[in-house]
């Protein structure tokens, strides 16, 4: 028999940090607290942490933590923050002995089976009942990337740092912009293309290799809120030619390391689209530019277009997730 019990999830990215107290029975998660936080307005995750609990106190019986970073032997650096994570400290803190954490995507993984159909929008359909490993893209405030490691009955979610490997131009355009990130970045990694940042510096290269000035109330509108979410939306909205090839040229780019991270995992059960950017930018997923880039491989193009292509639009897959694996990995036991 099933008991209930409280987990602690986190998904702490560079940008925002949410946590989550969940109860966990069998397969099932019912949310009993959700906070956002602003990730650069604490010195550490032990500061957020303590914020939720002293405003949101819960028995908790394990901990579980999605961050945006490499984790070695339960520790980690979050990529875009200068925080140090430890589940050996943040046990300590909330005393309780169960505390994991994992990468951002690999929570996300994890988290998917947990979504209803209608979270999930299918970009291309590939082939009747595909099988085999699958793979997971994540544009935000960085690029996560993640593999299912298919074992003939069911997937196996692992992590990895795929968003850092270095940018590959293609066409002159790629090469221009490869220059312009030369200039700013030591290595230039598909982060620096494939990411909110990357979508500010695409429209900074354009605005320079086009000769165009950013107008000022478009200057005004960045300086006051996120750039990269105001060039999407004034491309959306038709307001300025350069924010619209901004998007058009992030979007292809997308398409193309999608494709990429594909081939390197051979991704034969399916490719999922997930992260903070996709879902506010489907009208222009949906206008073929994507999955045109997604499928441009050359001899591998067949393969390809056997792949289901899917959207992530529910964003809380990696707090699910982190849940999902402290219950499913004896972080906690769930038949007590």
């Amino acid at each position: 028999m099933h008991t209930a019990t409280s987990i602690l999830a986190g998904d702490i990215g560079g940008t925002t940090t949410r946590l989550a107290v969940f109860t966990v029975s069998g397969h099932q998660l019912e949310t009993l607290t959700k906070i956002s936080y602003p990730s650069q307005q604490y010195a550490s995750l032990n500061e957020i942490i303590a914020d939720f609990q002293n405003s949101h106190p819960h028995s908790l019986k394990a901990a579980c933590f999605g961050v945006a970073g490499p984790v070695q032997k339960q520790t980690a650096k979050i990529t875009n923050l200068p925080w140090q994570i430890s589940s050996a400290n943040i046990a300590e803190q909330l005393e309780i002995h169960r505390v994991c954490l994992l990468n951002d995507l690999e929570a996300t993984a994890w988290g998917l089976r947990t979504l209803p159909p209608d979270d999930v929008y299918t970009l291309q359909a590939g082939i009747e009942h595909a099988a085999g490993n699958a793979a997971i893209i994540a544009a935000g405030t960085g690029l996560g990337e993640a593999g299912f490691y298919f074992d003939g009955h069911k997937h196996h979610p692992f992590a990895c740092e795929g968003g850092h490997a270095d940018f590959s131009p293609q066409t002159e355009l790629d090469m221009a912009l490869l220059r312009f990130l030369q200039t700013q970045h030591q290595h230039v990694s598909w982060e620096r293309v494939v990411s909110g940042a990357g979508l500010v510096s695409i429209h900074e290269c354009l605005c320079q290799l086009r000769q165009q000035p950013v107008p000022d109330w478009l200057q005004q509108e960045m300086q006051e809120g996120d750039a990269a979410a105001v060039i999407s939306a004034a491309a959306q909205q038709g307001r300025d030619t350069i924010c619209t090839e901004a998007l058009g040229l992030f979007v292809h780019l997308y398409g193309v390391e999608a494709g990429n991270l594909a081939l390197k995992l051979m991704a034969t059960g399916g490719l999922y689209i997930a992260g903070g950017i996709a879902p506010k930018i489907l009208p222009q997923l949906q206008d073929g530019t994507f999955i045109k880039a997604f499928l441009a491989k050359g001899r591998m193009q067949g393969l390809l277009e056997c792949i289901p292509v899917r959207v992530v639009l529910n964003d809380m897959a990696a707090l699910h997730g982190a849940a999902v694996y402290a219950a499913s990995h004896n972080a906690v036991t769930t038949d007590e």
